[in-house]
């Protein structure tokens, strides 16, 4: 026979127990305990006494009735056996193991609380066990546990009968051991079978942080290891762009049973690598040889470029300058390269220089020097004192074509290569490039024969070569602009204000800084590029900056030679495009800083639209000018260096004057 909570009952003993609506106690069971307690004596009481726990101390006594203290005494005066104190030490210490097994496997699971929190929402902390001296140990975990520890007084005992003992001292310990657990899982709301504890669902102790995919949140980056600066771009081009990109493969590793939700794709990502998981199979297909416009897996196509350009947006550094030969170039690009107005580094830097320094592998060296390490030099050429330098962000090298250039020389003696053109032209994805700089006839009133400048070079400049056409149907022979999908063309054009130095003085002066509407009204290449005698289908960025000519050589002020040349917008970048909106100027301005010519260098940012590609092209395949790329970089060591040196001395020094 046993009672409801499945505990064996036998004679003179009952179990109270603590019900959701308040804590009943037996009275009768209580007299028959302290009755059992009497006669047993001193010497016959096993005693479970609980250690005060976290919130609230649970005592428990187990007593053993006479009857069964006699049979024990009577197996013992028949057996001899070692005494009892021993077995029951003994069977203490394998409940103690059993216990410690359980305490290690709830410590590997990190659910521990702060010991000075009353409750727990995780199960019991402190589950029923026995450790020597023999004790019961629970500790109050769901509502019913609490609330029958607040109502019971701190002196009641809990009897739990026992009864007769079937066997020798060792069943009596066992069945100490059992009743022990059973009494702990009551506590609980759940029986143990047997005499190793069941654990209680694990629930956490508070409410989980909410789960943001921006990783502002530390919990999401502690629990799955992503990087402060890593965002799961499947979200983020769903929210900013509306669209959905497979670029990282998620789809594919789901459907090959590798992970099952997002976090888990995010941590795997952050553990092993950011890149994108290659299968196998993809390894051993990919010859980059033939591909189409969509193939899964292309390096050019449309899964490649979300990923590195989810709004398929590229930005672009288009900058010329005429550096009138000087043999010393500047010290300091930082202003030039890397304004301060955007917030961000461009894709791609391309520089256009006339006249340039005689040395030009240093003025290549300076321009590696200041873009530092996350750039290489993807090409460069010269014509004469014309030249070109491409620098890219050295993670995009890999999706560019080769890339070939041509010259034209525009001068009568074509030895005499200070006037003329230079194109550079390359596939990037499925979008191809051609950038081209100047340096047209000089004079005021040469306007015409800067316009047979551009007709030559656009029917003189052979490119492309043996990069294909992505647009084949929209080209025309006679034209090389039209060859191309985003086309650049920068440099010193030469074309002149049409108005006297005193007026344009006196503008200048009425207009310091950004209102220049009332100069660009004479600007002699606006006025033929709105009649369309030259940059056909060109468009060129407003103007809200001084004229770039002719300055003083290291001054601000404008020619104060015998010659009182009128200061002009000579040099000039423009942009046409095969494809509507493709490109956008961001900003057109000069940098006044560099004094070192009698010019001052213009740049031009642009947010280009690129399109993916196919895996047709003949690939540059990684290539980049590494002799060009280490010299830079220790020479930037070098100088941060001296700074840092020049700093330290400055500091260490002290001025001391005697009055």
């Amino acid at each position: 026979m046993s009672t409801p909570n499945g505990f064996p009952q036998h004679s003179g003993a009952c179990v109270t127990q603590s019900t959701e609506g308040g804590a009943v106690q037996d009275l009768h069971a209580e007299k028959a305990g302290k009755a059992a307690k009497k006669e047993a004596g001193g010497n016959g009481v096993l005693t479970f006494e609980d250690p005060p726990s976290v919130g609230t101390s649970v005592k428990e006594t187990l007593k053993l009735l006479p009857d069964e203290l006699k049979a024990n005494m009577k197996i013992k005066s028949i057996t001899p056996r070692p005494p009892r104190k021993l077995r029951l030490e003994r069977a203490a210490s394998l409940d103690e193991k059993s216990w410690r097994r359980w305490r290690r496997f709830r410590t590997s699971q990190e659910s521990l609380t702060d010991p000075n929190e009353t409750s727990s929402s995780n199960g019991s902390l402190q589950e029923a066990s026995l450790s020597p001296p023999i004790r019961g140990r629970a500790s109050p975990c769901h509502q019913c546990c609490q609330h029958n520890s607040l109502h019971s007084s701190p002196d009641a005992s809990e009897a739990s009968p026992m009864g007769k003992s079937r066997g020798g001292t060792a069943d009596l310990g066992k069945r100490a051991s059992e009743i022990s657990s059973a009494f702990g899982g009551l506590l609980r709301g759940k029986a143990f079978a047997g005499g190793k504890p069941r654990l209680s669902q694990i629930m956490p102790a508070r409410p989980l942080p909410p789960m943001e995919f921006n990783v502002a949140s530390h919990t999401l980056r502690t629990a799955n290891r992503i990087d402060s600066d890593y965002m799961d771009y499947r979200h983020y081009s769903q929210h900013k762009f509306g669209r959905v990109s497979s670029s990282l493969s998620d789809t594919r590793l789901h459907g090959n049973g590798m992970v099952y939700d997002n976090c888990s794709t995010d941590s795997m990502k952050s553990t092993f690598s950011l890149l994108t998981p290659i299968r196998s199979k993809d390894v051993r297909s990919r010859s980059y040889l033939e591909g189409s416009l969509l193939a899964n897996g292309a390096l050019l196509g449309a899964e490649e470029l979300s990923k590195y350009f989810p709004d398929r947006n590229i930005g672009i550094f288009v900058a010329t300058w005429n550096m009138q030969g000087q043999k010393v170039c500047a010290l300091n690009l930082d202003d030039f390269l890397l304004p301060t107005d955007p917030d961000y580094a461009q894709d791609m830097y391309v520089i256009g220089v006339q006249e340039g320094c005689p040395d030009r592998r240093e003025w290549e060296i300076r321009l590696q020097e200041t873009l530092g390490p996350h750039y290489v030099m993807l090409y460069s050429a010269a014509h004469g004192v014309l030249y070109m330098s491409v620098f890219i962000r050295r993670d995009l090298i890999w999706f560019c074509s080769e890339v070939e250039y041509a010259t034209v020389t525009t001068r009568i003696v074509s030895q005499i290569k200070t006037k003329g053109a230079l194109g550079i032209c390359f596939t990037f994805f499925g979008t191809s490039f051609l950038f081209i700089t100047s340096h047209f006839t000089s004079g005021d009133s040469k306007v015409n024969e800067r316009k047979l400048d551009y007709n030559k070079t656009i029917q003189a400049l052979t490119l492309p070569k043996n990069v294909p056409d992505t647009n084949p149907y929209r080209s025309s022979s006679s034209d090389v602009t039209t060859r191309f999908d985003e086309v650049f063309w920068f440099g010193d054009f030469n074309f002149r204000l049409n108005k006297d130095r005193e007026t344009v003085d006196s503008i200048l002066n009425q207009n310091p800084e950004t209102d220049v509407s009332k100069l660009l009204a004479y600007d002699q290449l606006t006025s033929e590029m709105s009649r369309g005698s030259i940059f056909k289908g060109f468009q060129e960025a407003d103007i809200h900056f001084r004229p770039s000519y002719k300055f003083d050589i290291g001054k601000d002020s404008y020619d104060t030679t015998s010659k009182q040349r009128t200061p002009s917008y000579t040099d000039r970048v423009v942009y046409r495009s095969r494809y509507r909106d493709d490109i956008h100027a961001i900003k057109y301005s000069s940098c006044p800083v560099i004094r070192t010519s009698d010019h001052r260098p213009v740049f031009a940012l642009f947010r280009v639209k690129v399109r993916p590609g196919r895996d047709n092209i003949p690939l540059a395949a990684g290539q980049f000018d590494r002799e060009l790329y280490l010299i830079g970089i220790k020479r930037r060591i070098t100088r941060e260096l001296q700074k840092r040196q020049e700093q330290k001395d400055q500091k260490s020094s002290s001025i001391c004057s005697v009055s």
